[in-house]
């Protein structure tokens, strides 16, 4: 497997992920019944966990596409602001997947304690983390966006990508600080189910024999202009 391939494998697995994290997302309100919190704090904590496999498994990805595609300054911004935010994501998930799981659990092994300013307070943590997090990969899928639609780039469907990544990144971003989505698991999922889908495209792209770098297709672009 060519490393342009093995890139894009390595997108198009993140972007699953990524679906399958937010598809079983359980919600605060299922988190807090007691009833069936052993079952749901298991499953908080796996996707959870899953969510964080899939962050570097991603970036790695990224890295392959800013090493492929030309304008590698745009490639490389874009893969800072990426890295930015899987940081970001990684935080949120520790707090919603692991704190927020363990804060609940001490407070029902303790009587009579008030659980709302602590789950005020790390629903809070999360949400921060969450908000840097998406303004960052919107930012990064403009970026990556924009070099892709470079004359270099000699990936398949390459103006359709990156037209799509911005006009994508730009609802995302307008749709968040006009408050028309809230980061809470419902607006999440509806974010994320979009960038995952862009990702596993590019993915795609990369592994298209079209798509791969190799030598039947002429040399890469350099990596510096």
């Amino acid at each position: 497997m060519s490393r342009d391939a093995a890139s894009g494998a390595l997108l198009i697995a993140g972007g699953i992920a990524a679906v399958v994290v937010m598809g079983f997302h359980p919600t605060a309100h299922a988190l807090m019944n007691e009833e069936t919190f052993a079952h749901t704090a298991l499953v908080n904590m796996v996707v959870h966990g899953l969510a964080i496999a899939a962050a570097p498994v991603l970036f790695l990805g990224l890295l392959g596409v800013s090493r492929r595609i030309g304008h590698p300054d745009l490639a490389i911004a874009g893969l800072v602001a990426f890295g930015f935010g899987t940081v970001a994501v990684l935080d949120a998930a520790l707090a919603s997947g692991f704190v927020f799981t363990g804060v609940l659990r001490r407070i029902a092994a303790e009587e009579g304690a008030d659980p709302q300013a602590f789950l005020i307070y790390t629903t809070l943590w999360n949400q921060a983390f969450a908000k840097v997090h998406l303004v960052a990969h919107a930012i990064g899928t403009t970026l990556l966006s924009a070099a892709v639609l470079g004359k270099r780039t000699r990936l398949p469907h390459a103006a359709a990508l990156g037209v799509a990544g911005i006009v994508v990144s730009a609802a995302i971003l307008l749709l968040f600080f006009s408050g028309h989505v809230r980061l809470d698991v419902h607006g999440a999922r509806l974010i994320w189910f979009f960038q995952a889908g862009w990702l596993a495209w590019l993915g795609a792209a990369m592994c298209s024999r079209r798509g791969r770098g190799d030598e039947a297709h002429g040399p890469r672009p350099p990596l510096s202009s």
